[in-house]
């Protein structure tokens, strides 16, 4: 697939999604139907990912169009007054999180380049009362913001997306102050996987097959520049997780179970950009 048929399409899912919250729908992204699929209630990737304490400080939409794998507000180091940009931002959950825990001397960004996640993001925003939040029109490959603006970058199951891997991680090291933090939450395969079931299980993980290795993370962070890189495991997803989808495509589950069980995790990705 291509670069811009990759794009298009995760716009399309994610522009889907978004009109469904908007209408009263729960969002998920994975089950037997597909990707962002309304009808799964309990989604092995993206259900429990938020406490009590945080779904009650932010609107209900925005719960609702959560399609991540992980809770990067929970794990990154957040400071009072600091400049946060969340890549690929969705219905605004990280961001609204994040604005309040850098307190109103900070900033939250939000980018992302799906008009109607973004219509639904300022929504929340508006309902939230927060003043420190503001949502960029983009991609995360090209980055609307200067040069060292930024001391964390959050993102939530949103590089694995990206057909350009290689350029969001540049972008993410030139807009981060020295010193600055990348922590991101993502899907990352570990060790070895035939290629056909590769494929099938990130389609099941991230709608679009495109998760990289934890050897391969590690090695893209640091040719972009990064230093201190860390991948640590946050879920790591059973053959079970993935069945009724892998069975609809054909595939004998207990066959290819000694091949995946173990592999397919959500992860919490760590960096940091040199001071000098």
């Amino acid at each position: 697939m291509a670069d811009v048929e990759i794009k298009e399409a995760v716009k399309q899912k994610y522009g889907e999604a978004a009109k469904r919250v908007a209408a009263g729908a729960k969002n998920s992204c994975c089950g037997a139907s597909g990707c962002c699929d309304t009808t799964v209630d309990i989604d092995p990737i993206t259900s429990n990912l938020y406490s009590s304490s945080e779904t009650g400080l932010v609107p209900e939409e925005a719960i609702k169009a959560s399609l991540g794998c992980g809770n990067p507000t929970a794990l990154a180091q957040l400071n009072p007054g600091e400049v946060v940009l969340d890549l690929g931002s969705g219905g605004g959950i990280d961001v609204l999180l994040s604005a309040r825990r850098v307190g109103p001397n900070g900033k939250a960004y939000g980018l992302d380049m799906t008009d109607e996640m973004l219509a639904l993001a300022r929504a929340n925003q508006k309902k939230s009362g927060l003043t420190n939040v503001e949502f960029l029109k983009g991609e995360i490959e090209h980055i609307p913001l200067p040069a060292n603006s930024v001391d964390v970058i959050i993102s939530n199951c949103v590089i694995n997306l990206s057909a350009d891997k290689d350029q969001v991680l540049r972008e993410a090291f030139r807009v981060l102050k020295p010193g600055g933090r990348f922590a991101v939450s993502d899907v990352v395969v570990r060790g070895e996987v035939p290629e056909a079931i590769r494929r099938s299980l990130l389609l099941w993980a991230g709608c679009i097959a495109g998760a990289l290795s934890d050897v391969d993370y590690t090695a893209r962070l640091q040719r972009a520049g990064f230093q201190e890189v860390e991948i640590e495991p946050t879920r790591v997803y059973s053959i079970d997780d993935a069945r009724a989808f892998l069975t609809s495509a054909g595939m004998d589950i207990d066959a290819i179970a000694p091949q995946v069980e173990g592999k397919f995790l959500s992860a919490f990705v760590r960096a940091r950009k040199p001071l000098n």
